[in-house]
């Protein structure tokens, strides 16, 4: 499999800024791709707040492994999780470019570390495949589809199933509150 480039911040959130404010009234998605391991998963990107710095996270106990503790942004604390370590993966080096991608779903707002973020993707529905039955290694219910592309597949992942309510009740039972409201800067 091909390695792509990642690209720069700036292109990044110029890509997620028009992304954003297009609307999909033809059938095209348009999916965040990013590279954790080996590998290129991509996101919807409306569920993509926006992809920060890898900067310093307040650890906290108790909490699952894979969550590596909570940044304040902006005045907002929010809950970031190690994508490697959610998916059982080996442990990987923080470089000039691991980013955090910040995700607002289902009334909840967190950052997943990833490796790189490579492009913003125009896709067609029929590039999107269910996986087949009996998918091994990762987890399959954190699969949405896989992302037919001309040199690979990409995995797409169900942003809502990443971070569960037990780790949000975990997070805010360790932090003295809920982990997601907004604090005094």
């Amino acid at each position: 499999m091909s390695t792509a480039p990642a690209i720069s911040d700036n292109e990044v959130g110029s890509s997620l800024e028009t992304a954003q404010s297009e609307k999909t009234t033809d059938g095209i998605s348009q999916v965040v791709s990013f590279r954790l391991a080996n590998e290129e998963y991509g996101l919807d990107i409306m569920h993509v707040q926006e992809i920060i710095l890898m900067g310093d996270i307040t650890e906290i106990p108790e909490v699952p492994d894979y969550v590596c503790g909570l940044i304040n942004l902006r005045g907002r604390v929010i809950p970031i999780l190690d994508l490697r370590k959610r998916f059982h993966l080996e442990a990987g080096m923080t470089t000039e470019h691991t980013r955090i991608i910040v995700l607002n779903t289902s009334g909840s707002t967190y950052g997943i570390v990833v490796d790189s973020v490579n492009e913003v993707l125009r896709i067609q529905p029929d590039q999107v495949e269910t996986p087949p039955k009996g998918v091994t290694g990762m987890d399959s219910a954190y699969i949405k589809g896989l992302l037919k592309l001309e040199e690979c597949i990409m995995i797409l992942l169900d942003i809502n199933k990443i971070m569960t309510r037990e780790d949000e009740m975990a997070i805010s039972k360790n932090n003295g509150s809920n982990g997601m409201k907004t604090v005094a800067p």
